[in-house]
């Protein structure tokens, strides 16, 4: 079974919603001021619509179960642009992409690419004030669990979660929702580029059945309330949902009706990863 498919279109996807569990309690005690407050629980609340609105990782497995891919790194964003990210929409961003690479990497036991996007991750952490939630334990933990896939994503997810704890503490909704979007962003690109390099319907149906997390991601943004120098990847993100629409519209499974959204995404996704 492809590894890369296998651990990462259900990861990307589900890893991208995974703040929305932090809980009411750490929202009504912490974020002292009312507008914060609402955007922190508009942002949960829609980054929990689109969590419910995945497919079901058994579903996803299920289709891709005879695809075979090799590990290629060339998918990945490049580890030696993590200083390029100066300011903090893109180091949020490239968190977010960082995170799932590393995942990809670790999946595919490839260890010393793994240390490399783990210093990555802890670099634009640290340069965020959420370093703790990403550092060597939680590596070792990855690398003790790897052969469980379930056990590796929940590992990742923590890291995640424990982020979003500490963004909401300081009152940060929108680096918070940044990093979910980049996460997001990147799942999609990379399975775009899977469904194109192996002419694969069934993995284009499991990308196409992302229009609803996507317009729940577009919402998520919004309230959050980014700042409008930032809101372009709201704009890329509703051009994006145009060409799921039309997809969607024309009744097509085949690899022909993914091809605006991969140009789009693949444009977006450059902007981001290309960002000083």
């Amino acid at each position: 079974m492809s590894k890369l498919l296998q651990i990462f279109i259900p990861l990307a996807f589900a890893l991208t919603f995974s703040f929305c569990t932090s809980g009411e309690k750490t929202d009504e005690n912490i974020v002292e001021d009312e507008t914060t407050k609402q955007a922190v629980m508009e942002t949960k609340l829609n980054a929990q619509n689109v969590f419910n609105s995945m497919p079901d990782r058994k579903e996803i497995l299920k289709l891709i179960e005879d695809q075979k891919i090799e590990y290629n790194p060339d998918l990945l964003n490049d580890p030696n642009h993590v200083n390029k990210y100066t300011v903090e929409f893109t180091k949020a961003v490239n968190l977010g992409i960082y995170g799932s690479d590393l995942t990809i990497a670790s999946s595919f036991e490839q260890t010393q690419e793994s240390m490399v996007f783990l210093k990555c991750v802890n670099i634009l952490a640290g340069d965020l004030g959420v370093s703790n939630a990403f550092d060597q334990k939680m590596f070792d933990r990855m690398e003790a669990n790897k052969q469980n896939k379930d056990s590796t994503l929940e590992v990742v997810t923590g890291a995640f979660k424990k982020a979003d704890e500490i963004l909401k503490t300081n009152n940060r909704p929108a680096t918070s929702a940044i990093i979910l979007a980049g996460s997001w962003i990147e799942g999609l690109y990379v399975s775009c580029k899977i469904a194109e390099s192996i002419n694969s319907e069934a993995v284009a149906k499991t990308i196409l059945k992302q229009k609803e997390s996507l317009k729940n991601l577009v919402i998520m943004l919004e309230n959050s309330k980014i700042d409008e120098q930032n809101m372009f990847i709201v704009t890329d993100l509703r051009l994006l949902e145009t060409h799921y629409n039309k997809a969607v519209e024309s009744g097509k499974t085949d690899i022909s009706v993914i091809k605006d959204i991969g140009l789009t995404v693949s444009a977006l996704r450059k902007k981001l990863v290309s960002a000083a």
